[in-house]
This record gives structure tokens, sequence and C-alpha cells, in this order.
């Protein structure tokens, strides 16, 4: 334990030559797992969230660095490697079997014990925002999606259909189908609004901890409108791209205006979210105010 007493006071390249199988072994997995998530998910519209959380969670950690390096305290060095050896189990099942989710999860919690064991719980407690902030890089497991998936696709379908039907517009719906004139439009997993939801969330937590560092009550509350901001934009955004077919035929909502429906969809949500804070100022500094008499008292 005094070897790892010694990161007091160094440079994180110091920490790597410093214990170089172990930089090693970490490199061993990082980078092959972060290639995985790369081509399999990172490049897809559910993961592409995934760099920006990344690169915003190492940036949060690095700007404390100087607070980590002078109040870490070495922590269980038993309890630290019986988690890296079950983290490390899990991570070869995942890796053999090809569950990518398993495998990205596993490498954060073999990360997380081995910086339990020279920072000490105090810190990762400090750090705990980062820390489940980087949870948003593991991707969400197929059957999961595919769960919460259908539901949303058969809603907005089903709103879709009703708006357009009470504006008069020859329109029908089967299942997740839906009929316009003579097209036929299929309600896919991206019109879903499940991307939409996990991106918001991670940004939305992002932009409240880094803004205001608010109390927990005032970020939960703020993320319950994520879910319907969601919803509704991904509403308008089929609405839109049913509109398009109606009058300017399949091949013009299938091409350019399909990609551009949802980058413009997924901003005007963001935009919504931030006017919802604005809206909610008030709340947000009595709350805060609340929480800083709670703290004195």
């Amino acid at each position: 334990m005094a070897g790892l007493a010694r990161i007091k006071g160094s440079s994180a390249l110091a920490h790597a030559r410093r214990f170089p199988l172990l930089t090693l072994a970490l490199l061993a997995v990082v980078i092959p797992t972060l290639l995985a998530i790369a081509t399999q998910s990172w490049s897809t519209e559910a993961g592409v969230h995934g760099p920006l959380v990344l690169a915003t969670a190492l940036w949060l950690i690095w700007r404390r660095w100087d607070e980590i390096v002078a109040e870490a305290r070495p922590g269980n060095l038993w309890l630290g490697l019986a988690v890296l050896l079950a983290a490390a189990g899990i991570y070869a099942f995942g890796r053999a079997f090809n569950f990518l989710s398993v495998e990205v999860g596993a490498m954060l919690l073999a990360l997380l014990a081995i910086a339990y064991v020279f920072v000490g719980h105090r810190l990762l407690l400090k750090l705990w925002f980062p820390i489940l902030y980087m949870g948003f890089v593991v991707p969400l497991p197929g059957w999961f999606v595919d769960g919460i998936t259908q539901p949303l696709k058969i809603l907005v379908s089903e709103w879709v259909t009703w708006l357009l039907a009470t504006a008069g517009y020859p329109i029908a719906r089967i299942g997740v189908t839906l009929y316009i004139a003579q097209y036929q439009l299929l309600v896919e997993d991206a019109c879903a609004g499940l991307n939409s939801i996990i991106s918001l969330t991670a940004i939305g937590l992002f932009y409240i901890y880094l803004l205001y560092n608010a109390s927990a009550r005032y970020a939960l509350l703020l993320l319950l409108f994520v879910i319907p901001v969601a919803v509704v934009a991904n509403v308008i955004r089929v609405i839109g791209l049913v509109l398009i077919t109606y009058y300017f035929g399949d091949a013009a909502a299938q091409g350019y205006l399909h990609n551009f429906a949802g980058i413009v969809t997924f901003v005007s949500a963001l935009l919504t979210i931030f006017a919802v804070d604005w809206v909610l100022s008030p709340l947000r500094r009595w709350l805060s105010g609340d929480a800083r008499e709670g703290g004195v008292a």
C-alpha cells in the first residue's frame, strides 16, 4: 500500500511509467473494446452520442485532476482486486460471445476497481457524476432496445395517424405502417424516439451539472421533460416526412430530407429542453437555495 500512496503529487504519465505492466494490461483491454464500440455502436444512430459522452466525461475528470492528486488515498487492495477479478471474468465472457454491452460494462467496472485501489472511495464519491455519466457509453442490449422501441413506434404511429386524419388527410394505419394516398410508409426504429431520449438525457445531465451543479431534485425534474419532448419531436418528424411523401413523392422523403429531418428534430428537442430549463429557472434557484439551507442546518 505504501507504493500506491506515491500517487500523490504525481502526474498521469508518471503513473503509467511507474506501473508499466498495469498500463499495458489496461491498453490491451481498452483499445480493442473502444474499437468494437466505434464500429458496432458509435457508427449507428443509436450510439452516436457515445464519443461525445466519453470525451466530456474524461474532460470532467481531467478538470479536477489537481483535486484528485491532492486528495487521493489508496483504497482496500484486496477489495479492489476482488472486484477487478470479477470484472475480468465478465469481460472475458462478453468478449468471447460478442456481447458488447457486457464487455463495455465490465471494462468500466475494471477501471473503477483500479481507480478505487489508487484513490479510495471518498474521492470516487466526489466524482460520482462523471462515473455515472460514463455509463451512457455502454450500448443498450438489443433485447432491451426492441422491448422499448416497439411500444414507442406504435405510440408515434397512432398520434401521427390521429393528427393527420383530424386535419383531413387520407391516412390509415396497420401496426406501425402508415398509408397515405397511394404511399406506404413504415415507422422505423429511428423514428420511435428512443435514441433521442438517450442522447437528450445524457446531454441534459451534462448541461445541468456543468452550468449549475444543481440539486438532484431539480435534475430529476428537468429529466422528466426529456421523454415527452423526445416523443413529441419524433411525432412532428414523422408528420413532416409523411406530408413530404404526400405532396412531393416517396423519393423526396427518403433522400436528403430524411436525414436532415432527423438532425432538425434532435436540435429542436435539445433547444426545447434548454427553454424548459429557462422557464423553470426560478424553481431551480429555489431548490438550490433550499438545498444550501438544508446543508447549513
